[in-house]
This record gives structure tokens, sequence and C-alpha cells, in this order.
């Protein structure tokens, strides 16, 4: 097997929008002109004035990266963070349609959901108000939009798909003994059933055995990594919320009986597991910001805007050094990776 092709991921340019405003606060005085005011368009571009919700599914690093890297696209353009209404749902989905509710009656000019839950749960509250997501895997398949290339609606966004069969790769160079491979994620979430499909075929290419174990809440994850043991040689856990978000306890669980876990994302390593070959969830939601500018200052339609991806030259490898020792597992041959 060769061993694939690792770079770092490049800078993100700064954004730059000709014949854009700058707004100074959520209000920009220069918009507010007697021929805006007697356009009678009552649109956020006419007043300079701007609401933006965000729903965040839930607490855990990539989905606060994301979150992160939004903003600061948004304030790169000149909107600042005081525009922006932040709301979080623990991870309830319940929860989700109630903060979907709520930013929907506040009239916000633009809504971004982080998370594939959120991001249906605003969809199901809104056609009029776009949307931008992020952290989705398939917007397609996930009911959001009519196809990835041509959303069709009211919804667009940056996809957290990540390179999978390098992914796999990399688990058969750090584990060249490994047979077989247990897949880690949440039946909940149809996103991660999409990487878990994409991750056995690649498994089904490579020979390897697989079988799924599912968790339906993060109280189920001590219990069904615990039953891995002594059946599969490592574990494979994709870029699945509920997984990442109790990622220290897959990890303790998992290290305790000598299982390695190759995860979807640099979060998910830092939080325990061994190695992932690794988008970046900060230049992920900062795509989804210049989407968003694109939308309020230049009055981009999101049923035209395709959903956007980072290339495979904006992925990473990250590798947990402390994890590798208590494993026994020799990480050295691997050409620039970040170590943590």
């Amino acid at each position: 097997m060769s061993t694939p092709v690792i770079t770092r991921r490049s800078l993100i340019a700064s954004l730059a929008f000709t014949g854009s405003v700058a707004l100074a606060g959520c209000s920009n005085e220069g918009a507010d002109s007697a021929e805006d005011a007697g356009s009678g368009s009552g649109s956020a571009a006419a007043s300079g004035t701007y609401k933006i919700g965000v729903l965040q599914l839930t607490e855990h690093g990539a989905l606060d990266q994301a979150n992160e890297g939004f903003v600061a696209a948004l304030k790169d353009a000149g909107i600042p963070e005081d525009c922006i209404d932040q709301q979080n749902a623990q991870n309830d989905q319940s929860t989700c349609q109630t903060i979907a509710a709520k930013l929907v009656n506040d009239g916000d000019d633009l809504i971004f959901a982080i998370g594939t839950p959120a991001a249906q749960a605003v969809a199901a509250a809104t056609s009029d108000i776009p949307i931008v997501g992020s952290a989705i895997t398939d917007y397609a398949e996930s009911g959001l939009v009519e196809s990835n290339d041509e959303p069709g609606g009211n919804v667009t966004g940056s996809s957290d798909l990540t390179p999978v069969a390098d992914q796999i790769d990399l688990l058969q160079q750090l584990l060249p003994d490994a047979k077989t491979v247990a897949l880690l994620y949440c039946s909940a979430e149809a996103n991660s059933a999409v990487q878990i499909q994409m991750a056995e075929e690649a498994l089904d290419a490579a020979g390897l055995a697989h079988e799924r174990y599912t968790v339906s809440s993060s109280n189920e994850i001590q219990q069904v990594v615990e039953s891995i043991a002594g059946k599969a040689d490592a574990i494979y856990a994709p870029t699945d919320n509920t997984i990442a978000a109790g990622m220290s306890t897959v990890a303790m669980v998992a290290n305790e009986n000598g299982l390695p876990v190759i995860v979807g994302c640099d979060t998910m390593v830092e939080d325990g597991g061994l190695a992932s070959y690794s988008i970046n969830y900060y230049d992920l939601g900062y795509k989804a910001g210049e989407m968003a500018v694109e939308i309020l200052e230049n009055d981009a339609d999101p049923a035209t805007m395709p959903i956007e991806y980072l290339s495979s030259d904006e992925c990473s490898l990250i590798v947990n050094q402390a994890t590798a020792d208590e494993l026994g597992i020799d990480v050295s041959g691997l050409e620039d990776a970040t170590i943590v």
C-alpha cells in the first residue's frame, strides 16, 4: 500500500468585496440616505442594519471553531459581532426547534445553522429567511436542498465532508496488522451514516472486515466502546457530533482496552483520538461566513449557490503523541504531521 500524500491546509485569503460598504456597529449611517429611505424596500441592505441569528447544535471543539470562523469572516467584511444572536441547543432537538422559531420570529436577515439537526430545524421553520449551514456533510441527503450543486431554496452552506478514504489509508499505514475495524457513530445522525458507508467501501477495497457500533445518545458511549474490546483491532469514528462531544470518554475507554481510534477531525484527535487526516472547522466556518456576506451585501441567492467544500490541500494530518505512546504505536514515519 502506498503512503497517502499529506499536506498542510492552505491559508485562507482575506475576504474582499468590490463596492461593499463597511459597517460601523450594526448600522451604517451612510446607507441611511433619503434615497434609500424613499425606496420603500425596508431591506437590511438598504438600511445598513443586519440581524443575524446563529443556531449551534451543541458545544464541542469542531462546532465551536466553525462558529468562530463564521464570525471572523463577517467581521473581516465589516459586520461586527454585536449584530449576531448566538444560540446553542445543547444537543437537544426540541430546543433546536424552539430556538429556530425564535430566530424566525425575531425577523433575522440571515440564520447560520451549525450541525445538521440545527439546519433541519431552521429550514422547517422558514422558507424565506436565507439559511447558511456548516458542519453538515451532505445537504441533499439531509433533505436541506434539492441538490448540492443547485440548492433550489433558501438553504446553502459549507460541507464538512472529510477525506474518508484517506483516513482509512491512514489507519492501514499506522496499524498494518489490523484485520477488523469497528465503525462508531450515532444512529440519529444521517450524515454520519453517509460517512460510515464511505468508510465501509474503503475498508472493503482494502480487504478489512468491519462492523457498525451505534449509540443513540452520549449516555451510551462508554458501554458501546467497552463492547468493542476483543471484537476489533481499531475504531473508526467520523465527524459525528455525539461522538465528537463525547470523544474524551471514547478515548479513555478505547485506550484502556488497547484500541486505536482513527477519527474524522482534528478536535477529536486533541480529545484523545490517535490521528486524523482532517479538515479545519474554523476554515469551514469562515467559508460559510463568506457565503453569508455575499447574501447580505451582494444579494446573492442561496438557491443558486452550490454547497462549498474544503479542498484536499486544505486538509492536514494531526496526531496525538500521548495516545500513540500509550498504545505503543510508532508515528515517527508520518511526514508533515501536526503533533498534539
